[in-house]
């Protein structure tokens, strides 16, 4: 497939088409500014039945937009936890719309605090190639649940995902409320720089910059889902077959192009050689053959396997050992058709690689060794905060002293990548990896003006303290309450 297939007049007419939406969307919410929570929870239903109904057409279509995409990768990573959020976020809105009562200090009473959950407006959210389904829908639903409206810009290399994707928001919303937008580089910098209430940007951290950059001159507030290199930590006092069973998934899961897939390994010095055993044995018995193994999920397209191929070689050029763990071999006018790369794992790396300053986001698995636990927690602070931190380890005194001297957007102790998928706690980034969090509650308020609401009844003793100053109670009140 061609890596853009939007046409320049194709994108011309979807800019034109997306500030008329932005306009009726603004002025639809304006007529219905607070949904009740059964039309929150009614719309929500609906998505996701749509989404079911609809889910074997997608399927098709990512496998058609990556060249070869695993069905089971597709119902794991994008139909399941879609299903998954919706069902737990209509459970929970009842509970997260109701105000929160907040305390009035003795001195102002007799009065009542609380906090109101009010809807934004309109959230633009612009989803990658990777995760189409979840990462559109996810914070769709999150946005619904909040009573937004909602324009979502999907990416111009799913362009099969994204037809079948229309029909699913067209059936269910009107395109005053939920709308699904498409196109190439230039329609997303005229979608980013729309005065949406926010906006949600799934991506890599250059065009985040970018979208932040554009969001600021409206002072748009953004949650920024990037990405960077996610270790794990092996500990010494794991078994490496049982480590390797714990992370191996989240690698292999869409052929690593995830955000938060495992990008390196920090393993102690001398079981590297045990590391790879176990590596390439784990492998083979998920993967016997690559090249016409429906479960194994191709490169999206030609630029990203040429990027993954680039990668290899500058490593190899400077040193590094390629250990491909597929027992079948491959030739390269098979892997250039397939776009399919077996696990590859790089040793005897150096920083001077770009596989080690890079986000791989594909079956390419460098191993960094290292003499003592708190070298590996250097290795990891000396570089970007991460997205991911994945703690190979049963002993509890390291986990904790690992997650006291680290910094990352989210942790799993003997899992990888699962913890994306728990809609009970926040997702996001921390530094480059990105900025703000959603899922569960926490995204109900991101989505959400925390409106502070303050009243009085009849009974009113505010005048007591009004100029002219220096009376008896003014004195009273410094007297009691500055102390």
């Amino acid at each position: 497939m061609a890596d853009n297939p939007y046409s320049k007049n194709d994108d011309n007419k979807t800019i034109v088409f997306l500030n008329t939406l932005f306009s009726k969307q603004k002025n639809a919410h304006n007529v219905n500014p607070y949904p009740s929570a059964n039309e929150r929870i009614r719309d929500i239903k609906a998505l996701k039945k749509s989404l079911i109904k609809h889910q074997q057409a997608l399927i098709i279509a990512m496998k058609n937009d990556f060249g070869h995409r695993s069905e089971d990768d597709a119902k794991f990573g994008d139909i399941l936890t879609s299903v998954l959020a919706a069902n737990y976020t209509i459970k929970k809105i009842k509970r997260w719309m109701k105000p929160s009562k907040r305390h009035v200090n003795l001195l102002f009473q007799p009065a009542k605090a609380e906090v109101q959950y009010q809807p934004l407006g309109v959230v633009g959210i612009i989803t990658p190639w990777n995760y189409p389904i979840f990462l559109s829908l996810g914070p769709l639903i999150t946005a619904l649940a909040a009573g937004n409206h909602a324009i979502i810009k999907m990416s111009e290399y799913t362009p099969a995902t994204n037809e079948v994707m229309k029909k699913i928001i067209a059936q269910v919303f009107y395109e005053e409320k939920v709308s699904l937008i498409t196109g190439g580089a230039e329609v997303a910098a005229k979608f980013s720089a729309l005065a949406f209430d926010h906006i949600v940007f799934t991506g890599s951290t250059t065009v985040g910059r970018k979208v932040m950059a554009s969001a600021a001159l409206n002072l748009t507030p953004v949650t920024l889902e990037l990405g960077g290199k996610s270790p794990v930590i092996i500990d010494e006092d794991i078994d490496i077959n049982l480590a390797v069973q714990r992370f191996i998934f989240a690698k292999t899961l869409n052929a690593g192009q995830t955000c938060v897939a495992p990008d390196y390994i920090l393993c102690p010095e001398g079981k590297r050689q045990e590391l790879l055993d176990s590596l390439k044995s784990t492998f083979n018995k998920m993967y016997p053959k690559i090249a016409n193994n429906p479960d194994y999920t191709s490169i999206i397209n030609q630029a990203q396997f040429d990027r993954l191929q680039n990668l290899l070689t500058d490593a190899q050029n400077k040193g590094a050992k390629l250990h491909p763990l597929s027992e079948e071999q491959m030739k390269k006018t098979v892997t250039a058709k397939t776009k399919k790369i077996p696990l590859t794992v790089i040793s005897h790396t150096s920083n001077d690689m770009l596989v080690m300053q890079e986000e791989i986001f594909g079956p390419l698995l460098p191993i960094v060794t290292y003499k003592r636990l708190s070298d590996a927690i250097d290795y990891i602070n000396a570089r970007s905060k991460p997205l991911a931190l994945y703690i190979m380890s049963f002993d509890k005194t390291r986990q904790n002293y690992i997650l006291q001297h680290t910094k990352a957007g989210g942790v799993c102790i003997n899992e990888a990548a699962f913890h994306v998928a728990q809609d009970d706690i926040p997702f996001g980034g921390v530094g480059d990896s990105g900025m703000g969090q959603y899922h569960g509650k926490e995204g109900f308020l991101t989505l959400s003006k925390a409106k502070a609401v303050y009243s009085k009844g009849r009974v009113n003793f505010g005048s007591l303290i009004f100029p002219p100053y220096n009376k008896k109670i003014h004195h009273l009140i410094y007297k009691f309450f500055i102390k």
